[in-house]
């Protein structure tokens, strides 16, 4: 057998199998507090399941649309296709009917498969999809669909035939979409074996145990999942990963490291709920996907003063690329880190020059990036350059390799005729007593006129358990700690900002679209 088609190469094998092998007996897996895996026992479900997809028809490279809502469902079926060699169409269950349908068939999937959950949804778009022709359902029988349960029950336990390795098509993981169709995003089965190594970076031992929720469809899988089991921790999955449960389940389960965003630290300590609560157990907190303002820092590590925070940086097209230690004094706090081993960031001008010291667009390059946009060869060409994956972000890259991400370029806000970052305005605004969390757009200062550049500056304030705030004094507050260029035009205090839907029950990222069509008309 060629080195390249090795067991090892194929995702699901390296991640999950490697560890049946190694430790059999070890715990792999738990699910909502009711049931338990160790990794042997996981492997041979995840290998029966494999078998009754291959028995119902599916084959290596058959585009799969993967609709889950039950995160075990989501983690046995997805490895059991990555095994096959399918292409996983990682679908988010929160996506408007209409997105899902055109997903699906822009994908150009022959196989569908879902769970109870999505039962109804799955009825309104299946008319739409005629080049779908094989309907599968887990968690149990359905007169129109191939019942996968009743399929597995009765198959091998043993590998099934790998169907994919290194180089092949693993999955479709999708970007956000906050315009237009989401796209596409081609990942490896190579690719994501580099990410999933990301904990490889984090202190741990052989008690380690990640905690995470139902944010595992799509690039969360290999971004949660595939680094838990390829460390050889204990996965404790749940259904809903927001603070109210966070808070249950961290003691239950001894948690010691979680990967979360920095909303989700200002919803937890925002309120007064986790008092008294024990998260000594943490000892592992992984940070990205947004800024992480000073203040929220700081209001973690006195919560939690025996856990080690991580900050990382990267997108679905190349997932943690940057990583760095935040609380150790490595690094400045509003750094995101260096480029992990293998991998490498710069930062360019716009001819391409790259630049040390100065603002320039953020290149990040490393096996962990995508293969490209499924059939969109123009936004592949734009996206990757020379092997650099090119984004949209904007940040400063230091003489010591250390990357300091500014923001998307589309969010910079031009006032006074000096461009500033949302976050050097929030990292002030979060300082003011009583906020809890903060979000900051720009809005044309004259939208009916000529100068459709220039911008007046909007905060959205959220106030902490039991504060009340003027905005008025807010504003006040928030200009005293800025320049003028970077003073707030209008601040408005509302009861929760506006973020993605992820089904955490936590707060997804910050949406600042939402932050301005709600609130643009308060600015004179």
């Amino acid at each position: 057998m060629a080195r390249e088609n090795s067991p090892f190469t194929n995702y699901a094998y390296a991640i999950l199998t490697a560890n049946a092998l190694r430790t059999p007996d070890k715990a792999a897996l738990t699910y909502c507090g009711a049931q338990s895996f160790t990794y042997d026992q996981l492997n041979r479900k995840v290998n029966k399941v494999a078998h009754g997809l291959l028995a119902a028809g599916v084959s290596p490279g058959t585009r799969v649309a993967s609709l889950m809502n039950e995160t075990l469902h989501v983690a046995e079926v997805y490895l059991a296709q990555m095994k096959l060699g399918s292409i996983v169409a990682a679908l988010n269950p929160y996506w408007p009917e209409d997105t899902l349908a055109a997903v699906v068939d822009n994908s150009e999937c022959t196989a569908f498969v879902y769970d109870a959950t999505v039962e109804e949804l799955v009825r309104k778009i299946r008319p739409r999809l005629p080049n779908v022709k094989l309907w599968l359902r887990v968690g149990g029988a359905a007169d129109d669909a191939v019942d996968v349960d009743a399929l597995a029950s009765g198959a091998s336990d043993a590998e099934p035939p790998l169907g994919g390795h290194g180089n092949d098509l693993l999955a479709l993981f999708y970007t956000s979409g906050t315009t237009g169709l989401p796209k596409a995003v081609m990942h490896t089965h190579f690719s994501s074996l580099a990410t999933a190594q990301i904990w490889l970076d984090v202190d741990r031992d052989q008690d380690s145990v990640m905690g995470t929720g139902a944010i595992i469809w799509g690039i969360g899988f290999p971004a949660l999942v595939g680094p838990a089991f390829y460390a050889g921790q204990k996965l404790v999955l749940e259904q809903d990963w927001g603070p109210s449960n966070f808070l249950k389940v961290v003691p239950r389960e001894k948690v010691t490291h979680v990967s979360l965003i920095p909303s989700f630290f200002s919803a937890l300590l925002g309120s007064d709920e986790h008092e008294g609560v024990d998260l000594s157990s943490i000892k592992a907190i992984v940070l990205g996907g947004e800024a992480l303002l000073p203040a929220v820092r700081e209001r973690i590590t006195t919560r939690m003063p025996g856990a080690a925070i991580y900050s990382y940086y990267g997108q679905t097209e190349a997932p943690y690329t940057c990583f760095g230690r935040q609380d150790d004094g490595s690094q400045d706090i509003s750094a995101s880190g260096r480029a992990r081993m293998s991998c490498a960031v710069r930062v360019t001008g716009p001819g391409g020059e790259r630049l040390v010291g100065e603002v320039g667009e953020i290149n990040l390059t490393g096996p962990n990036v995508m293969a490209g946009y499924d059939k969109l060869p123009d936004k592949t060409a734009e996206s990757l350059r020379d092997g650099w994956f090119i984004g949209g972000d904007l940040g400063i890259v230091d003489a010591g390799g250390v990357l300091h991400v500014l923001g998307r370029r589309d969010d910079a806000i031009l006032k006074g005729g000096q461009w500033s970052q949302p976050a050097q305005i929030e990292e002030k605004a979060i300082e003011v007593e009583g906020v809890a969390e903060v979000g900051v757009v720009g809005v044309p200062a004259h939208p009916e006129g000529q100068d459709a550049v220039e911008q007046k500056i909007l905060v959205a304030v959220v106030p902490r358990a039991g504060a009340t705030l003027d905005a008025s004094a807010v504003l006040a507050a928030i200009a005293a700690r800025l320049p003028a260029h970077q003073t707030p035009d209008a601040v408005v205090v509302a009861d929760e900002l506006p973020h993605t839907s992820d089904g955490s029950g936590g707060p997804g990222k910050l949406l600042r679209r939402g932050i301005r069509d709600l609130y643009a008309d308060q600015v004179q």
